[in-house]
């Protein structure tokens, strides 16, 4: 095995400082153009070690080959330039905690902030590591910039050294992943493999197969405008409908700060709007069908039954698909989530496939055909200013994707 600790380490720092935070308001694809600042260096950056066929698609995505030196089925390895909007993501510094001695580390943008082993026991076990943070006063980024280094730096050892046997791959950076808008519906075609996996899990070993399956419901109100002082028996307040709509949703249960494990959940992540009219957005997720299908008919029954006790109001409910689990389509066929697993036990990492409480483009592109597991990077604590990950971490989940390479290649 090769020690990819400083390369790694150097490409994450360069990708992260480069501000691709998706946007879900944005009608455009990308939702940002700042995405596509990464998307170009990358392009660069691939035609700089010799990778074949490199292309800006017309909906973001990067793509390139990495030609095969032996028979084998053609193999997909995935990862997304954007940033999650839900935290600051402009001006990142990232920083290197070398030799990390399994204390509190501070932040020097905000004194207050400690990221401890006891309260993140996973970092307990990383002493003597290279832990990689930003500042402070953002997030990182390392989702899924992490995944970006090591396919790309797993991608350059193969080309400068073509000794090493390995089937045709196929690399794909996608664009707004984090608003489950990542997979255009011509990616499956463009991208042109036998299966693929997604580098956007955490802690070494994870090699995950399931995922939530996730609709978004928007919840529009249009209450009755007029002059306060004039608003007697007249006034029809969407804020306060809105607000009774929030009250009578759950709240003890089936909220993600109520729920783990295998329990879905209805998320309130947005409202806006003023008197006249207001406008609520939730995510629904849960890892059965029937299961989601039940939440999205729970939000429409409580906008229903609020709308009636104002006729003078209207109240819609739409519900819109946005990714199904995977599992659903990779049940039927483990290949390459077996051929992921026996590539970790050679590298002596046992596998750890728990359901991931959340998605990947891998839960599209297997709904569309492609199947698409999720490897592990070793980020941690992503989307908020605690984000971290380990540079040695990275450079195991590098030696998993060359395993699978070798090990893909067809038997005589």
């Amino acid at each position: 095995m090769t020690d990819f600790t400083a390369e790694l380490t150097d490409r994450l720092i360069r990708y992260c400082a480069i501000d691709s935070q998706s946007d879900a308001d944005s009608p455009t694809s990308p939702s940002t153009a700042i995405q596509l600042d990464l998307s170009r260096l990358l392009v660069a950056e691939l035609t700089e070690i010799g990778a074949q066929d490199v292309t800006l698609t017309d909906y973001g995505t990067v793509l390139a080959t990495i030609p095969g030196t032996a028979p084998g089925p053609t193999i997909g390895f995935l990862a997304h330039v954007d940033t999650a909007p839900q935290f600051n993501a402009t001006n990142v510094k990232p920083r290197v905690i070398r030799g990390y001695n399994g204390g509190a580390i501070t932040f020097p943008d905000a004194p207050n902030l400690t990221l401890t082993p006891d309260e993140f026991p996973y970092l307990a076990t990383k002493v003597g590591h290279d832990i990689i943070t930003a500042s402070g006063k953002t997030l990182l980024g390392a989702d899924d910039k992490a995944g970006i280094a090591i396919i790309m730096a797993a991608a350059r050892h193969l080309l400068a050294n073509p000794e090493i046997p390995h089937p045709t791959l196929r690399i794909a950076f996608t664009p707004d992943e984090e608003i489950g808008r990542g997979v255009d519906s011509k990616l499956p075609a463009d991208l042109g493999v036998d299966f693929a996996y997604t580098y956007d899990a955490a802690e070494v070993g994870e090699i995950e197969y399931e995922t939530f399956s996730a609709d978004q419901a928007v919840v529009s109100i249009t209450g009755v405008s007029i002059h306060p002082g004039l608003a007697k028996d007249k006034l029809v307040n969407a804020i306060h409908l809105a607000a009774k709509i929030i009250q009578t949703l759950p709240q003890a249960t089936m909220t993600p700060e109520t729920t783990d494990g295998r329990d879905g959940f209805i998320h309130a992540t947005e409202m806006t709007g003023d008197a006249a009219g207001m406008t609520i957005k939730f995510i629904l997720r849960d890892y059965e069908r029937d299961g989601l299908a039940q939440k999205g008919a729970l939000v429409e029954q409580v906008c229903a039954a609020v709308a009636a006790t104002e006729p003078r109001a209207a109240i819609t409910c739409t519900i819109r698909p946005q990714y199904r689990n995977m599992r659903y389509w990779l049940e039927s066929d483990m290949t390459p989530v077996e051929l992921a697993r026996t590539a970790a036990r050679q590298l002596g990492i046992e596998p750890i496939s728990i359901p991931i409480r959340g998605g990947t483009d891998g839960s599209r592109l297997t709904e569309m055909g492609v199947l698409c597991p999720n490897l592990f990077t070793g980020m941690q604590n992503i989307h908020g200013p605690l984000e971290w990950i380990s540079a040695q971490d990275m450079g195991v989940a590098t030696d998993l994707c060359l395993m699978i390479a070798k090990s893909a290649v067809a038997k005589d």
